[in-house]
């Protein structure tokens, strides 16, 4: 009897449609409403002398592409001898309104205005000044409904105020324009000097206070009206640098989006901020900085950065070298052309990927059908898997050609990503591994550990903007490994560790060396994952770790009791909290949100962190239409590994038969994505994005079992009662 009949077919067409809706809301939540907090080191002495003259100039919608050495003379100068970066304003929302910039200039945590439209933007709060008077104060900020009580509902902890306290006990703060007004407003709302935009800000900064914020006004969207008011900018910026204090260190930014999200141009100049590229633990990447690290710096430049909030969750900025101007200019543009490239093609691509692989099975139930074509749809099914599997590790691959700078920069992301996994695929398939049905998807799952393992230890620089890793624009993360790759690299440790302990298992017949292999490969998986300066993965961990508990005892024939399982669930809670603990005594161990957090333990803010996460993740559940599915994808798969027998999934019961690793391995990957649903802020998204790699491998391993001719023949004399033989359990 065929044991692979041709309604596999249907059950393979149906679990790749699964993964096509599944993957349309991976592609949704790519971008979540409410992003996590970056947080980064904010101790240490800053580049410069404490107590010099900060000047910020803003100007909301300003980008790279606006400025060059004819259009914008003196910021162009500014940039010459001073240090330039990619700037991301995104706050509680990716669209980053001008107040919301300014408001987390104000606050030093995220923080935002109240708008008439998800995707438009409100005037900013009218500024009220007496006739005659240097003081003014911003209405919209305090009150019962002000912006303050507004944004309790985030539980971003804004410390509002914090921006003007880096003038010091009886300092000068002046405010030129409605948005600086709102940067250095107090809590109540009070600018203790405030005058108008251009000829205001350079009285202002000629009376040498300690800080001068001005506001240029935003940049309309596009065209000529948009290249008028960019020179009208630059003149302006010129005039408050030439009236800049002698030794101040000047800042021009572009402090809020447009008519749609991009990174922004930001450039620091004055000592300790030469011609260079800025850098910032929040981030880990060159030139690329974010909003909430703006507030810390400019409160170190002024020696008053000593004691910062538990809200304040940005890292001073820091100036490394660099080659030339145009050269450092064309490479931030290439970073916003990045990030546009994946906010416009990331749900094409995940779509596509699933209804694709959807496609591909059903052609191939379609021309191989029947019992005389078995094999061969047989291994058209597991060509087809590989291939499908592979595509995980492809797409970082994909990163590493220069695809942002290209003529067709999408192209080029996505061709090489697919050639890489046309390769890997090929190898999986041609290997000396290839007539062990685990060996193809452990090659797989390796490369992918590999892959981004690899990545993480050298700064995560495929993750930008590729399809599966980190996206710039949500200000979520920067370093180590996101929510949308912690699920594929955690499923692709498990196969490779399943690989390898069926290999030992296999050749040495005992069960020590199969533990001992694939324990070899969960501990490298699971310290790149976890260590602060490599991954920092803190619900990923908490996920992995109980995953391959669970494979190893399978492996060494160790039954689960309810006591084992207690002691599994909290292991990775538990090594997490090991971390956390070290990485806040021991700085060296890299600065991470993971040893962050046991400081807002001790200091307060760690309550606020957790009710912001758990709403994040909560919500996750209803982001679009496909979301609920997730969860029932979830829940009917663990009823399938749970009673196989009784479901009359006689297929998957004689492969679990056929292939002891197979029952351990699937309840690990199960456990991995039920618990990184829970672990994590993104929540669902977790288990979603693990599926491009888990149902293809899984499709792959059954196809690649080859049952003996008794194995074959008692297929069909399962019935709802029969049952496997469980594993012995040798720990009593």
């Amino acid at each position: 009897m065929n044991p692979f009949p041709a309604g596999f077919a249907a059950r393979a067409l149906l679990a790749a449609l699964g993964a096509a809706a599944v993957l349309t809301a991976q592609a949704s939540l790519a971008a979540p409403a409410a992003p996590a907090a970056v947080s980064g080191a904010t101790a240490g002495a800053g580049p410069a002398a404490p107590g010099r003259p900060v000047v910020i100039i803003g100007i909301p919608g300003l980008r790279w592409t606006d400025i060059s050495q004819r259009a914008t003379p003196a910021l162009w100068r500014l940039a010459e001898h001073g240090s330039v970066g990619s700037l991301v304003v995104s706050a509680v929302r990716t669209y980053t309104c001008p107040a919301d910039a300014w408001l987390t200039l104000n606050a030093g945590a995220r923080a935002m205005a109240p708008r008439p439209a998800p995707h438009a933007c409100a005037p900013l709060p009218a500024v009220i000044q007496a006739p005659g008077s240097r003081a003014a104060t911003v209405p919209a900020l305090s009150g019962r409904a002000g912006i303050e009580a507004y944004n309790r509902q985030f539980s971003y902890g804004p410390e509002w105020g914090l921006l003007a306290t880096a003038a010091g006990p009886g300092g000068c703060v002046a405010a030129a324009g409605p948005g600086a007004a709102l940067a250095v407003a107090s809590r109540p709302g009070d600018v203790a000097d405030y005058a108008g935009r251009t000829g205001g800000a350079i009285r202002s900064a000629e009376k040498e206070c300690g800080l001068l914020v001005a506001d240029l006004g935003a940049l309309p969207a596009a065209g000529g009206a948009r290249q008028a008011a960019v020179r009208a900018a630059d003149r302006a910026a010129g005039g408050i640098i030439a009236a800049a204090p002698r030794g101040a260190i000047v800042m021009a930014a572009g402090l809020g989006d447009g008519s749609a999200p991009h990174l922004r141009a930001v450039i620091v100049s004055g000592p300790g901020f030469g011609p260079g590229l800025l850098r910032a633990a929040s981030t880990r990447q060159p030139g690329l900085v974010l909003a909430t690290d703006l507030t810390p710096s400019v409160l170190q430049w002024r020696g008053q950065g000593a004691d910062l909030g538990p809200g304040v969750i940005g890292s001073p900025l820091r100036s490394a070298g660099r080659g030339p101007l145009a050269a450092a200019v064309a490479m931030l543009t290439g970073q916003d052309t990045a990030v546009q490239v994946n906010r416009s093609t990331l749900a094409p691509y995940f779509l596509s990927y699933g209804l694709g692989l959807a496609a591909v099975f059903g052609l191939i139930a379609l021309v191989l059908r029947g019992d005389t074509a078995a094999r061969r749809r047989r291994a058209a099914y597991r060509v087809a898997a590989m291939l499908g599997g592979a595509i995980p590790a492809g797409s970082f691959l994909g990163g590493l050609t220069p695809w942002p700078t290209a003529a067709h920069p999408a192209l080029l992301l996505y061709g090489t990503g697919l050639a890489a996994a046309v390769v890997i695929a090929a190898a999986a398939l041609a290997g000396p591994w290839r007539r062990d049905p685990v060996g193809g998807p452990g090659f797989i799952g390796a490369v992918t550990v590999a892959v981004i393992g690899a990545d993480v230890i050298t700064g995560s620089h495929l993750q930008l903007a590729t399809p599966f890793g980190l996206s710039a624009l949500t200000a979520g993360r920067y370093y180590g490994i996101g929510n949308d790759a912690i699920g594929t690299y955690a499923i692709g440790g498990l196969l490779a560790a399943a690989w390898a302990g069926a290999t030992a298992a296999r050749r040495t017949g005992r069960r020590g060396r199969a533990v001992a292999a694939a324990g070899a490969v969960a501990l490298v998986t699971v310290v790149v994952a976890a260590w602060p300066g490599f991954g920092a993965k803190v619900g990923g961990t908490i996920a992995m770790v109980p995953g391959f508990l669970v494979l190893l005892g399978g492996l060494a024939g160790i039954r689960i009791t309810p006591r084992r399982g207690a002691v599994i669930a909290v292991s990775g809670i538990v090594l997490i909290a090991v971390l956390a603990v070290l990485n806040y005594l021991v700085p060296a161990t890299g600065a991470s949100d993971i040893g962050a957090f046991v400081g807002h333990v001790l200091h307060g803010g760690a309550a606020a962190i957790l009710r912001r996460k758990i709403t994040t993740n909560v919500s996750s559940l209803t982001e679009n239409w496909a979301t609920p599915i997730i969860p029932l994808v979830v829940i009917v798969t663990g009823l399938m590994l749970a009673w196989p027998e009784r479901l009359r999934l006689r297929m998957a019961a004689a492969a679990m038969a056929a292939q002891p690793v197979l029952r351990p391995l699937l309840t690990a990957i199960w456990l991995v994505g039920v618990l990184g649903w829970l672990a994590n802020d993104s929540g669902v998204t977790v288990t979603s994005a693990a599926l491009p790699l888990a149902l293809p491998m899984v499709v792959a391993i059954v196809t690649g079992i080859g049952l003996g001719p008794a194995a074959a023949a008692d297929i069909s004399d399962l019935g709802p009662g029969a049952r496997t033989a469980p594993a012995t359990d040798r720990a009593g």
